[in-house]
């Protein structure tokens, strides 16, 4: 228990930070909920599609006029059927990172499979872009041990745990974390017959900037997580431009992507220690 947490140290004078990501699951979940099967239906099929058709393209030109950096987590099967994917959202000034190869879920695989997952996804990312994705986001957010020694071993950071509300460290992995209630997918997911009736937008809205602003006030980090084929819906995108100029306008306030964050929370860790080394007594023999 920690009775009186120190404020968490931003850049540049900041006194909290906000991001805004994107998970781009398009037909991957569905895909990976039907492996075993090839079902005769195309409502939901289609609904997701949307993403990849309009949705995508559209939240990325609102960050553009927004002036925001947002972060893109791909799953490998995603890019490989869209080759233009990860290179357009680099080209446009995004930051993309890793979100499994099929979205596959942690309890339908093994150590090994996510292991090797992992590792094609990031030989994917490197064929398609010339360069090493640095980070990381477990499809449906659930983390192992083991994920997380994979993560260290290959230098990844990580944003699918919710354990503060800044940036931290879990088994020497910087973890940039997220909340189920700063998801759209609670609020807007809509796929028939079961489902909640969708919030309303301008109701979710005030809701994030809410939240947002209790955020800021104790110096924290506003996490968004939206999806490409749930907001990318032209009413939402209004809603979540609105929103994030009212970010970008705040000079107290970081608007950075996870990459930027988890660079800085690891410079940051560095400091700490080579201040703490150099507080040290410095050791010496005495005259012989």
């Amino acid at each position: 228990m920690i009775w009186d947490p120190q404020p968490y140290s931003w850049p540049q004078g900041y006194k909290s930070a906000a991001c805004f990501t994107v998970d781009v699951d398009a037909t991957a979940p569905y895909r990976w909920q039907h492996r075993d099967q090839t079902p005769n239906t195309l409502a939901a099929l289609e609904h997701r599609r949307f993403g990849m058709r309009r949705g995508l393209a559209r939240m990325v030109a609102m960050l553009q006029r927004v002036g925001m950096r947002g972060t893109f987590f791909v799953p490998a099967c995603v890019a490989q059927d869209n080759p233009d994917l990860l290179t357009g959202l680099l080209e446009r000034g995004q930051e993309i990172a890793l979100h499994g190869y099929f979205h596959e879920l942690v309890n339908d695989i093994s150590d090994t499979e996510f292991t090797d997952a992992l590792e094609q996804s990031i030989d994917l990312f490197i064929a398609q872009t010339g360069q090493k994705p640095v980070g990381f986001r477990s499809p449906a957010w659930e983390m192992t041990p083991h994920m997380l020694s994979e993560l260290a071993r290959l230098d990844l950071w990580d944003s699918s745990l919710m354990g503060e509300d800044v940036p931290y460290e879990i088994a020497n992995v910087p973890e940039i974390p997220v909340r189920w209630d700063n998801d759209d997918a609670i609020f807007f997911k809509f796929l028939g017959a079961g489902d909640k009736t969708p919030r309303p937008d301008f109701e979710v809205a005030r809701q994030w900037q809410d939240e947002a602003q209790a955020l800021f006030d104790e110096n924290a980090l506003f996490m968004l997580t939206v999806h490409d084929w749930i907001s990318g819906r032209a009413n939402r995108v209004k809603m979540l431009e609105n929103l994030l100029t009212s970010f970008v306008s705040r000079p107290d306030v970081w608007v950075a992507s996870c990459g930027e964050i988890a660079a800085h929370h690891k410079a940051q860790k560095t400091m700490l220690r080579v201040s703490a080394d150099l507080a040290q007594p410095i050791g010496h023999k005495g005259l012989e």
